[in-house]
């Protein structure tokens, strides 16, 4: 005989909440704006209550940031892993790469339309790349590599990954996020070749010694 919760209380679990209410967020912040949708509406939409949103997010910002503060530590992780053979460089490629596919998921293009909207959202993300920049820098020391080089290589592996993001998360279903990464640091290194001379320019000959 199957039981009934009686008119007003709340079971102690609800299946699937937590997937309930980030898709419910992520739905009225598309539609309203991040800044105009509040806990309550968002507990409603999921057809839950605010207690349980409190149960798995500290706040409505913690819905599209919950899990990112795991980023620097994977990051770093993966960077630790890399052949230790690798240059400096190499092996923050090889582990930005390798963590990228980990730390991909379906909601991403969402979550970063949303936080485009809103400046203090992006402010949020922004201190979230910066320990991402100091994890590397770290995990780059802890190889071998200089302070200077670790600091110096450090950002730009950041800088690598978040555009490389951004491309993925406008397209995900063309590529992985892994190959996103590659192709950014690819044009990076392209974009610091020397130009090579214009079609049909001919250098002009040394001048000879006078006799």
């Amino acid at each position: 005989m199957r039981h009934h919760c009686k008119i007003g209380l709340v079971p102690r679990w609800e299946p699937q909440a937590r997937d309930r209410l980030r898709d419910a967020a992520l739905e009225l912040f598309l539609a309203h704006g991040f800044d105009n949708v509040t806990v309550a509406q968002i507990a409603m939409r999921a057809g839950l209550t605010r207690r349980t949103f409190s149960r798995y997010f500290t706040d409505k910002r913690d819905v599209l940031f919950a899990g990112s503060e795991q980023l620097p530590a994977v990051l770093a992780a993966a960077v630790g892993r890399a052949d230790p053979d690798l240059a400096p460089f190499t092996a923050l490629l090889t582990a930005l790469a390798e963590a990228g596919d980990i730390v991909a998921d379906e909601h991403a293009a969402e979550r970063r339309a949303i936080v485009q909207a809103s400046p203090e959202l992006q402010e949020r993300g922004l201190t979230k790349y910066a320990a991402v920049t100091s994890a590397l820098a770290a995990a780059l020391e802890q190889r071998g590599a200089e302070a200077a080089t670790a600091a110096l290589l450090a950002p730009v592996g950041t800088a690598i990954f978040r555009a490389a993001f951004d491309r993925w998360a406008e397209q995900p279903e063309r590529a992985s996020l892994a190959d996103r990464i590659r192709e950014t640091a690819a044009e990076l290194a392209a974009s610091m070749q020397p130009a090579a001379p214009p079609s049909g320019h001919r250098s002009r000959p040394a001048a000879g010694r006078a006799t």
